[in-house]
């Protein structure tokens, strides 16, 4: 009776990954919302362009930012489906599978997570120093302080892991 009940809520926790499926879809809308800002973004430019109002290197930073927060939800999508949920059935798409896909560990997926919101906040931190003149001095602060504080992370997470890692091979 015991083994059937042990059996019945393991079953119960293993299957219940499949509630997270419905995330994963939402973060599909999410690029498709990423894809209209770009569209948004490119217009914009555009714009500028054609007027010489404002700033192009600001639109063109804007853009990448974009693009690199579409990467982040990418690799979310990928990596937290695959880690947490099924493998991914692509064999049939297998030449334009990404290199990195179904080879991303949970902790080579944090370090992508933080790597890449170091590299959106120094875009946003970037964008503020070319707008420098225009810029709130306690504002550029924060942005600084905030960009400081997800480098400072991101290495405390890369010494975590190396730490483990170490601390796993056999002396």
């Amino acid at each position: 009776m015991h083994s059937r009940i042990e059996t019945a809520l393991e079953k119960t926790i293993f299957y219940s990954r499949w509630l997270l499926a419905p995330f994963y879809l939402a973060l599909v809308f999410g690029l498709i919302a990423l894809f209209a800002k770009m569209l948004k973004e490119l217009w914009a430019l555009g714009q500028t362009l054609l007027t010489g109002d404002g700033n192009v290197i600001i639109g063109i930073l804007s853009m990448v930012d974009v693009t690199l927060v579409a990467n982040l939800l990418l690799i979310v999508m990928f990596s937290g489906y695959e880690n947490f949920i099924s493998r991914m059935d692509v064999a049939h798409a297998s030449e334009d599978k990404p290199y990195w896909m179904g080879k991303v560990s949970y902790a080579d997926l944090k370090l992508k997570l933080i790597g890449s919101i170091v590299a959106i906040s120094a875009i946003d931190l970037l964008k503020a120093f070319v707008n420098i003149d225009s810029m709130d001095s306690q504002k550029l602060g924060w942005l600084i302080a905030i960009h400081v504080t997800f480098v400072i992370s991101g290495v405390l997470f890369a010494v975590m892991d190396r730490v483990a890692a170490v601390g796993k091979q056999p002396h």
